[in-house]
């Protein structure tokens, strides 16, 4: 077993250690603890599924409810304020989450999801329940930038794209869930017309509030450890990972580790946090800024209107959406299941640009076939889960590439910017945007809108083939050295 971190030297509040930790993860098979990690972080994912699924889903029954009265307008705006929520939060809590640890945030910002979603079930007007659902979005964009940077801190680096891509594939499980529960509790025959749709929301109060305990057992990230003096505690969790791996008769590689020297900070300045992600990785911010702001608006100004598009142009009843939202949901999820491995396989590049490009072009098809009215409903939705297989994995890889791409110390406040800077451009105004184009009941108007979703895809993955990093199978550190990173020589 290789020696714990030796401090080595004291300046002020920063000590300098060398350590193989970071090594000693990467080399780990993929085993039960990672699984673990996965089914009690990852249910993020399945939260914000759900959340967007119900968003769509039970968006005739607010326009119905005799308290609510929603317009089309309305509709758009809780949407708006669903992802101004999510992009506040992530940007408090990022910074947050970078300065005082993964774990402690993690509690957090579910807390907060859970009880503003159950606050959403009981919304007595509109500006109640765009609150809460503001709230509610607060709390998911603070668990992306959480569980995102400890997923990824614990997760060996050939399998973490799969992984990754996976993870964020289980949204549609949140959505599938979301879509089935909408089709049971919005039936008249079962609940009142107001009271289905609080029904619905109560569902992820209680999905949050089954998994809460489940990270009682999640330790805090040895990466973060590490870099905030706590290298004793950081070796403590890795020994104890590794015990549990030798007990279920795993035989670890004995070759010898690539060894980091790290000057150990209780916090990042914001000075160097802005000089890192637009100077010293200007050209991977772009990169993460481009793909976050195309993946955000061609999920947010479609899904979020998904339910509208049916119910004004396919007049579909808004108890059935749910049927539709299925295999919608089912190609959604297929997209990073089959195609992640490839990110490890093939590369980022090319896998991202090839994703990104295919998603903008079959949207431009499919629009086009829905302005000229030669679609059905039946073949609208297979157009879309068709195109979601490809776009699902991008918008996946969009994540993977932003928390990847920066380093250890502003990890989790990286991905917080860009998914902040992404989504108030493409998700933001993109529901809003959408619900006014079908509000005019025009297929072209509505196909405007499809056009300028498919260039940003298509314009992504350009830039994405230019300036995109090729990270598949190396290790955090190696993609991005840590800003306390010391040179042999120093």
């Amino acid at each position: 077993m290789s020696e714990p971190p030796i401090a080595t030297m004291q300046e002020k509040r920063s000590t300098v250690i060398e350590t193989d930790l970071p090594s000693r993860l990467d080399r780990l098979p993929w085993g039960q603890f990672h699984s673990l990690i996965v089914v009690a972080l990852g249910v993020t994912w399945l939260l914000d599924g759900l959340e967007v699924t119900l968003a769509g889903a039970v968006a005739s029954a607010l326009k119905a409810s005799p308290t609510l009265h929603f317009t089309n307008s309305d509709v758009g705006l809780t949407g708006s304020a669903y992802i101004a929520g999510a992009v506040l939060g992530a940007l408090g809590f990022g910074w947050l989450t970078d300065r005082l640890g993964r774990r402690k945030l993690f509690f957090i910002t579910l807390t907060l999801y859970l009880a503003a979603t159950a606050a959403t079930a009981l919304s007595w007007n509109l500006a109640s329940f765009l609150l809460f659902r503001f709230l509610t979005g607060a709390g998911i964009g603070g668990e992306y930038t959480a569980i995102n940077s400890t997923i990824q801190e614990f997760t060996p680096a050939r399998v973490r794209g799969w992984t990754d891509l996976g993870i964020n594939g289980t949204f549609w499980v949140g959505a599938a869930i979301g879509a089935a529960g909408s089709l049971v509790l919005l039936d008249p025959h079962l609940l009142p017309a107001d009271w289905g749709w609080r029904a619905c929301f109560f569902i992820g109060a209680v999905l949050a509030l089954a998994i809460l305990p489940m990270r009682a057992w999640v330790p805090e990230s040895p990466r973060w450890l590490l870099t905030h003096n706590e290298a004793r505690e950081a070796t403590t969790i890795v020994e104890q990972i590794e015990t549990r791996f030798r007990r279920a008769g795993n035989r670890l590689a004995d070759e010898p580790l690539h060894r980091l020297r790290l000057r150990t900070r209780d916090h990042t300045p914001p000075g160097e946090v802005l000089h890192a992600i637009f100077t010293l990785h200007r050209r991977r911010a772009l990169v993460g800024l481009s793909m976050m702001t195309a993946q955000a608006f061609f999920y947010n100004a479609i899904f979020f209107t998904y339910a509208l598009v049916l119910t004004d142009f396919y007049h579909v009843p808004g108890d059935h959406i749910g049927w539709y939202l299925l295999p919608f949901a089912l190609g959604n999820f297929l997209g990073p299941l089959v195609l992640g491995r490839l990110f490890d396989v093939i590369g980022r590049r090319a896998m991202i640009a090839t994703t990104y490009a295919l998603s903008g072009i079959l949207l431009t098809i499919s629009g086009y076939l829905f302005e000229q009215n030669l679609l059905t409903v039946t073949t609208q939705t297979i157009a879309w889960m068709v195109i979601f297989f490809f776009a699902s994995a991008a918008a996946s890889s969009a994540y993977l590439t932003v928390s990847e791409s920066f380093p250890l110390e502003i990890r989790a406040l990286a991905i917080a910017v860009f998914y902040a800077f992404g989504t108030a451009l493409g998700g933001i105004a993109g529901p809003a945007f959408f619900g006014r184009l079908i509000d005019t009941h025009q297929r072209s108007a509505v196909f405007t809108g499809y056009l300028v979703g498919s260039a940003l895809m298509v314009g992504a993955a350009v830039v994405a083939a230019i300036w995109g990093v090729d990270a598949e199978r190396k290790s955090l550190e190696s993609v991005a050295t840590p800003l306390s990173a010391l040179a042999d020589d120093e």
